[in-house]
């Protein structure tokens, strides 16, 4: 039987390198991998301004840059990411690259809102 003591001190790893606050938040989440075409969807579980975290069924793999868009209410926020961490059936850590000029401002809102509610 495999140990997963090297998963550990991986996921630990990337702990150590959150530099953000992570809060509950749910938000529906679709990713688009950019080398493959492949598509997720699911629903985020938490929020920082540096990334986030997605419960869904179908992953994709660890180091995969997916262009994405998180949805709450009738606002959005689009971003490229890569994959962080893969928790299989369970979902990942995205850690975002980029955000979308427009959708900032609402990522910061969101953030603020939820910093103030905490």
């Amino acid at each position: 039987m495999k140990s997963d003591s090297g998963k550990r001190a991986k996921e630990s790893g990337v702990r150590d390198r959150r530099y953000s606050i992570r809060y509950p938040f749910a938000a529906d989440a679709e990713m688009l991998e950019l080398e493959s075409g492949s598509r997720a969807k699911g629903v985020t579980s938490d929020l920082s301004l540096g990334g986030c975290f997605v419960c869904a069924r179908r992953t994709l793999e660890v180091h995969a840059r997916v262009r994405g868009t998180l949805r709450h209410g009738n606002k959005k926020v689009k971003m490229l990411a890569v994959v962080r961490v893969v928790i299989p059936q369970v979902g990942m850590g995205l850690e975002f690259l980029d955000i979308d000029p427009d959708s900032n401002e609402t990522l910061l809102a969101w953030i603020e809102n939820l910093r103030k509610s905490h």
